[in-house]
């Protein structure tokens, strides 16, 4: 494996950043016989690395992120003549946060994370954040379960909430929280689109999408007149994820009338 060769292919700083660490891992899996992981993964990192591993032919990893439909997963690599099952224990865990009475199903994702933003902890270290009635099953990487047991409740918003830590084969997937609106858009544009699901101006949604903070399908797009198809996954960092789910119709002048489906 010829680091420098596979890097060289990627012009963005931060993408060869990404596939140097996996190469890292990969190279440290051989070396010591052991598993390796990656941190977690967001939906563009997962298209780079699994892209790299393609062509690198690698067979002798697996993608994982505590459940089968979970977002963000990390890349586990192990020895070539592995003959164990994989112990996903050893990776991660799960944080069960259980609200009091009064609190539960007030908390959204984003005050989970914002929680978590405040202890100081990296974004890549956290997984899935599967929020519930009750409360919340956050996944995490090992490296921080320790001090997330030891420090969540000196925030205000979980004083009173009870903290467990569990295996991540005890993972209770609750369904993923969506919510559908409404928006009309005089054209499938993503600038239009943008504009009407953040509810901002034209020129304030192009500005977003030329500062690379918007993904269309996981890709980043900075074309702001690029075409927007129904079942297409936008997600507009610092804002929100949301899906176009269908075209209900048109107005009498002629705009259109879209079901999006927003990832609350």
């Amino acid at each position: 494996m010829n680091k420098e060769e596979i890097v060289k292919n990627y012009k963005n700083n931060d993408d060869k950043l990404l596939v140097s660490k996996m190469l890292d891992q990969i190279d440290l899996c051989s070396k010591r016989n052991k598993m390796q992981n990656t941190d977690f993964l967001d939906e563009r990192q997962k298209n780079i690395l699994q892209k790299a591993l393609n062509r690198m032919k690698l067979e002798n990893y697996t993608a994982f992120g505590g459940f089968e439909e979970a977002e963000r997963k990390t890349y586990i690599f192990y020895p070539e003549k592995w003959n164990k099952e994989i112990n996903y224990d050893e990776v991660m865990k799960v944080i069960e946060v259980i609200l009091p009475n009064e609190l539960q199903g007030k908390y959204t994702h984003r005050d989970y994370l914002g929680g978590l933003m405040k202890l100081g902890l990296k974004r890549e270290k956290i997984g899935d954040i599967i929020v519930c009635s009750e409360g919340a099953h956050i996944i995490v990487l090992n490296e921080i379960v320790q001090f997330l047991e030891q420090n969540l409740t000196t925030l205000t918003r979980f004083q009173k909430a009870q903290i467990k830590v569990k295996p991540i084969k005890y993972l209770h997937s609750c369904n993923i929280q969506k919510e559908k609106i409404e928006i009309i858009v005089s054209s499938m544009r993503l600038d239009n689109i943008i504009s009407e699901l953040i509810k901002t101006s034209r020129a304030k949604a192009e500005e977003i999408i030329k500062e690379q903070r918007v993904l269309v399908n996981y890709e980043i797009v900075e074309k702001v007149s690029k075409s927007i198809n129904i079942g297409d996954k936008i997600t507009i960092r610092g804002k929100g994820k949301f899906e176009i789910e269908e075209q209900i119709g048109n107005t009498k002048k002629g705009r259109t009338i879209l079901i999006v489906e927003k990832y609350v």
